[in-house]
């Protein structure tokens, strides 16, 4: 591999963990945010979320010279071989991915972009931007320059693993020359490198985050007939995926989806169906499912604890899954307002979480730091998030602690049933 320059549009997530995983390869990469004090925390090795393994690698390739980070344009793209976009693109009023940021990143690196330079959207935004993009930097260059679409399928949690071990790269090109670079630059994480046209490589992002939604939607509505019958999902999921078209990973009946990816991805890409005047679409339903998901399932709980007014509630669980601290549209965000405007009283504890999430709740939650402090003198304790620190609980210390009714609610079907009853809890998972 020829080691190659590489400027890093944007220092959000995505674009943190992609600068410091190329820089890692030998590459050397300049970070550009226009936020200074961003940049100045960067160089830190400081980043604003918790992402485990980020950190020394921030470190690690700065102090090898690797990485620098800056706010200055023509430092980061004047000698860039590669510049790729990766800012936000928030949603738009009508769902659709609001590409001003995509947009306004293209004008400010355009004036100082190299001959053959290599321009890749990593950003995820609907198929047709790049021509959009390559209108705007062609009206303030006279230099060629290539346009690629080049999206990231990492998971918060597990991003640095992910970058550096990815089941495949999804590279969308329109030319040879821009396809030989690029496959020559993620030879070092995968030889599995499907090479597409630019659209496609879009379409895939959004077609695999639909997907990976669509999944765990249709279970939840599986778990929900399993209620009325007597059948336990887990088996269920254990039936269906002996058959290998289906598949036993990645079933997780719960309270929904959540998080910065699926919920906003599955809205835009059912906005964009409506545009292209696709409104019938089941991305449109799905999100319909998902947002009422939890208000369904917190009516039931509270019929069967006889309200929560008066009731103190354990929760376990903060942020939208574990591994990291991101709470956007985290399950508690919605399950602790619920609770408290129908009367109860809630103790919430997360490992990573509590100092990001504080803000976002009503200020009647009371915060403790682990699990055996939250559930002490609790009536229900509901598990919303499978933190390893939550997977193992002495079930029969919980029982001891717990004031009546006792109610464990397991939303992520971690323990088995007959346990929680043994140890003395009145035990609820999801569909069994």
């Amino acid at each position: 591999m020829n080691h190659m320059n590489i400027a890093c549009i944007g220092t959000g997530f995505v674009g943190v963990v992609t600068a410091g995983v190329f820089a890692k390869l030998g590459n050397q990469i300049v970070g550009l945010d226009i936020d200074e004090a961003k940049v100045a925390s960067l160089k830190l090795g400081i980043v604003p979320f918790y992402e485990p393994g980020l950190q020394e690698l921030l470190l690690e390739t700065q102090k090898s010279g690797n990485l620098t980070f800056t706010t200055d344009y023509s430092i980061a793209i004047s000698s860039a071989d590669i510049v790729m976009i990766m800012v936000g693109t928030p949603s738009s009023a009508d769902g659709q991915a609001d590409l001003k940021y995509v947009f306004a990143a293209s004008e400010s690196l355009a004036p100082h972009l190299k001959e053959g330079a290599i321009v890749i959207i990593k950003s995820t935004v609907p198929p047709g931007t790049n021509a959009k993009v390559r209108a705007i930097i062609a009206g303030k260059t006279n230099v060629k320059f290539e346009m690629a679409s080049v999206p990231e399928f990492l998971k918060e949690g597990t991003a640095v693993e992910d970058t550096l071990h990815p089941d495949r790269a999804v590279i969308g090109v329109e030319s040879d020359r821009a396809r030989d670079i690029l496959v020559d630059l993620h030879k070092p994480l995968t030889s599995n490198v499907v090479i597409m046209r630019p659209e496609s490589a879009q379409m895939c992002k959004y077609a695999a985050n639909n997907y990976l939604a669509t999944r765990i939607t249709f279970i939840n509505q599986i778990a929900d007939l399993c209620e009325q019958n007597g059948a336990d999902v887990q088996e269920v999921i254990k039936g269906i995926g002996q058959d290998k078209r289906i598949g036993s990973h990645y079933w997780y009946p719960g309270l929904g989806y959540g998080g910065s990816c699926f919920p906003k991805d599955v809205k835009e890409i059912a906005a964009y169906a409506h545009a292209v005047g696709e409104s019938e679409s089941m991305f449109i339903k799905i999100d319909d499912l998902n947002e009422k998901r939890i208000p369904k399932l917190m009516a039931r709980y509270d019929q069967l604890v006889g309200g929560f007014a008066g009731k103190t509630v354990a929760i376990l669980g903060l942020s939208f899954k574990k591994n990291t601290n991101d709470t956007r549209v985290a399950p508690s965000l919605q399950v602790i307002p619920w609770l408290i405007d129908r009367g109860a009283k809630v103790v919430a504890t997360d490992p990573k979480a509590i100092s990001d999430i504080k803000s976002l709740l009503p200020d009647t939650v009371t915060y403790v730091d682990d699990a055996y402090t939250a559930i002490s003198g609790a009536n229900v304790t509901m598990l919303l998030v499978e933190w390893d620190e939550y997977q193992h609980l002495d079930l029969t210390k919980m029982a001891s602690s717990m004031l009546a009714p006792k109610y464990f609610f397991d939303t992520r079907n971690q323990y088995d049933p007959d346990s929680v009853s043994q140890a003395g809890l009145q035990y609820k998972g999801i569909g069994r």
